[in-house]
């Protein structure tokens, strides 16, 4: 990504322009060779337009947008253009946007592709503020990575390869990474990772990354790390498992904040811990109506054994709230239901703080990272008690699913905790402007940018 964004003074002039009335002013400046070029080409004023000089070259290129403000108007752009350097012309408070869009769109994924035309060089765009340029860049590798991580099918992508995804991000911006496997789980009190994925060839695994000074402020993330999910013996359908490898975009989604936190150097004391498993079926899994008792005491009855991803993120939300971090967020593929409410783009997110929700709420609507604030109801913790343990797995009823998920989770932090839960989609299951089919990072942005204006 390096060489597609560039801080230098030179290139085929790109102007970006929001809105019509921007392009006419600037239209109305011109040499009468470009106004009468894109009146030949029937130029509407919106969208692409390449301008040649009277020798036929390419001499300047214009792109006219509704809101050059969103991060993802710019998105499609990198791959419209003719190889070669482009120097940027638009407004300051439009070029990080602008900037961002264009590394993102550079994304394909391509590590199984064998056949077809070979691809074509990308062009490069100039600006003048390397700072611009270098925060552009952190920003669209991080995505990349939680892009990456997720659109790896779950063959390649299972705990252990889950575990040295964190051991490189660790290696690169000098943290450390320990990591709990198979049987220790159960030795060091981990029992819900442990039974969730037992029954897998692949060892279930806690993966710890610390990362950062231990005199700033404690933040904790937490990502579920389903590399697979079969449904356990309450088996999905062949078409709810088709996407499964998705199962782990927690994981990825905050391995992908963190790549932003460390890259940035946040003045903060950074640990993100992920429940890497599979759940898969043998003569040794889980069952319906087993009961659990979990890192924190609590006992749980399983009511299905396809709501597992609150059981592996139950014991690692007790082991982050046992340090009293100033905050914890965790970040699941965890319920149907929200997709429901929100719809696939929208990711719903839960807090216990008014002030930090809010906060986290605003700062997605600033860099098109929107986000939406879900309600921790407790009335229906009623909907998902057990009468032979303290609680089951899943609630009575399919309806509210997404917050009784969140209410069970909220169980195994402590009241005065600061906690944010994310259940987000992982995917795009449409193309849209920067955004292909497949993995995609939701809301790692907008939480980013709140921690930002909280540690400086």
């Amino acid at each position: 990504m390096k060489t597609l964004l560039i801080a230098q003074n030179q290139g085929t002039p790109l102007f970006v322009f929001e809105q019509k009335h921007a392009f006419e002013s600037w239209l109305s400046k011109q040499t009468s060779f470009s106004q009468n070029w894109l009146t030949q080409i029937n130029f509407s004023g919106n969208g692409l337009a390449l301008i040649p000089n009277e020798q036929g070259e390419l001499a300047q290129v214009i792109f006219v947008v509704d809101d050059a403000s969103d991060f993802f108007a710019c998105g499609d752009l990198i791959k419209k253009l003719p190889t070669g350097q482009y120097l940027l012309h638009a407004e300051v408070k439009h070029q990080q946007a602008i900037c961002f869009a264009w590394l993102i769109g550079a994304y394909t994924y391509t590590r199984y592709v064998t056949t077809g035309p070979k691809e074509q060089p990308l062009p490069t765009l100039a600006v003048t503020d390397q700072r611009l340029v270098d925060s552009a860049i952190k920003y669209a590798e991080a995505t990349a990575l939680v892009r990456d991580l997720i659109n790896t099918p779950a063959a390649d992508m299972m705990p252990k390869e889950l575990g040295e995804s964190a051991q490189a991000l660790a290696d690169n911006f000098g943290g450390t990474l320990k990591q709990i496997i198979g049987e220790d789980l159960l030795t060091q009190n981990y029992p819900t990772i442990h039974a969730v994925g037992r029954a897998s060839a692949h060892q279930p695994r806690l993966i710890d990354l610390s990362w950062g000074n231990k005199q700033h402020p404690k933040v904790t993330l937490v990502g579920k790390g389903v590399c697979f999910d079969s449904g356990g013996l309450d088996l999905k359908p062949s078409a709810g498992m088709r996407n499964m490898k998705k199962d782990m975009g927690g994981s990825a989604h905050v391995l992908g904040l963190a790549h932003l936190i460390m890259s940035h150097k946040l003045p903060i004391n950074l640990r993100v811990l992920i429940p890497a498993v599979e759940n898969a079926v043998s003569n040794n899994a889980m069952r319906p109506g087993d009961v659990l008792t979990t890192r924190s005491g609590l006992t749980v009855e399983i009511d299905n054994t396809d709501a597992e991803g609150r059981l592996v993120l139950c014991d690692a939300l007790t082991e982050a709230d046992q340090e009293s971090p100033e905050l914890i967020i965790d970040f699941a593929t965890l319920t149907g239901a929200m997709r429901v409410a929100l719809g696939t783009e929208l990711p719903g997110f839960f807090s216990t703080c008014d002030e930090i929700a809010a906060g986290i709420t605003n700062a997605g609507g600033k860099i098109s990272d929107p986000v939406w604030r879900m309600p921790l109801y407790q009335p229906y913790n009623d909907l998902f008690k057990s009468t032979i343990a303290d609680m089951a797995n899943c609630s009575t009823t399919p309806f509210g699913g997404a917050i009784t998920a969140a209410l069970y989770l909220q169980k195994f932090v402590r009241k005065e905790t600061n906690w944010v839960h994310f259940d987000v989609m992982a995917f795009n299951v449409r193309t849209l402007s920067g955004r292909p089919l497949g993995g995609e990072a939701f809301g790692i942005r907008a939480v980013f940018d709140y921690l930002q204006t909280q540690y400086k």
